[in-house]
């Protein structure tokens, strides 16, 4: 801070400087001043010990309203408002104004911004609802109608659009999980059995085979949102298994005490280049290219709600041998763990 100092005063040291120059050539060159030139210099070092003197205290009182933005600057607290340093000067004060008045500005436009998510959102879930009771009286009619051929071609295609539809109300919640989140004990398997039954359509049309294997460990965790993170999982598994394939699901313990789930497909795998970046979102990788149904937002979605609820993803994969994707519980929920 002390160089910036030096660098925004340097006008007025090389104007005392020159000031100096101009007084001891006068007093050199004007015969009528009488002075010996150890007096010159006596007075040359009590005017530049004054100056330096009068530097200091002005470098000190100038640079404290400074200080003090700075120390704002590293804390980013909310109230930040509240603390700016007092003004010194009429600058200080202009600057304390500007600095509030845009703070104020930036709130309403984020205020306005938030009322807008918000009333989106409740448009969004809305119409989900509304689509869901026409759904549920298709779901009905196919129930009743299951022994037709053409009715369970239906059937896989209704699933398709229920799953969409669902996972749209998901993301719609997303913002306001924090407030939606309930732990409780239950097991791994309680979790996966809804899941599969919900995609047999599918399955049944891909004459995909499910198994599942492992013990039924108990896991502490939010048990709607961690579905929701094995249906977009599973939802994969299928979407990219061949015809007449097999998902093995496997239930497994970490000597460190982690419950782990797995999901192993048979699909055509993921490029080793791709895999740092199958939770981003909107990408969608040569596989999904190939297959041209993907959308890139299943994984980003669970990838999202895992950090949110203490569940970690991975993903292991070669080319022509399928995929596994890996659910690794926290033992502690850290998200919970913040809560309380």
């Amino acid at each position: 801070m002390f160089i910036a100092y030096l660098k925004d005063m340097k006008s007025w040291i090389l104007l005392f400087v020159a000031s100096l120059a101009v007084a001891d050539v006068l007093v050199w060159v004007d015969k009528g001043i009488s002075m010996r030139v150890s007096s010159l210099i006596y007075l040359n070092l009590l005017l530049i010990a004054i100056f330096i003197l009068f530097f200091i205290w002005r470098y000190k009182k100038e640079t404290q309203y400074t200080r003090g933005l700075l120390n704002i600057a590293e804390d980013r607290s909310l109230d930040w408002q509240e603390g700016l340093p007092e003004p010194l000067f009429a600058r200080d004060e202009t600057i304390n104004e500007l600095l509030r008045q845009v703070a104020n500005d930036q709130l309403k436009k984020l205020s306005e911004v938030k009322a807008a998510n918000l009333m989106e959102s409740d448009y969004t879930a809305a119409w989900v609802h509304e689509v869901k009771a026409p759904l549920t009286a298709m779901k009905m009619t196919i129930d009743a109608n299951r022994q037709d051929p053409a009715i369970r071609k239906i059937e896989a295609e209704w699933l398709r659009v229920h799953l969409l539809i669902d996972r749209q109300l998901y993301i719609s919640r997303l913002p306001t999980l924090g407030t939606d989140y309930v732990l409780e004990k239950t097991g791994i398997q309680q979790l996966v059995t809804p899941e599969v039954r919900e995609l047999r359509s599918w399955c049944i049309e891909k004459n995909i085979a499910v198994e599942i294997e492992g013990d039924n460990l108990e896991v502490t965790t939010d048990s709607k949102w961690c579905r929701f993170i094995i249906r977009q999982l599973l939802t994969n598994a299928v979407k990219y298994s061949p015809d007449g394939g097999v998902i093995c699901i496997k239930t497994d313990r970490l000597p460190e005490g982690n419950a782990v789930l797995s999901i192993k497909d048979e699909g055509p795998g993921i490029p080793a280049h791709d895999l740092p970046r199958i939770f981003d979102k909107g990408f969608t990788g040569g596989t999904g290219r190939l297959h041209n149904a993907a959308t890139g937002l299943g994984l980003y979605l669970a990838q999202q709600v895992a950090s949110k609820i203490g569940i970690s993803l991975s993903v292991q994969s070669e080319m022509n041998k399928g995929t596994t994707m890996n659910m690794t519980f926290s033992t502690e929920n850290e998200f919970d763990a913040t809560r309380t």
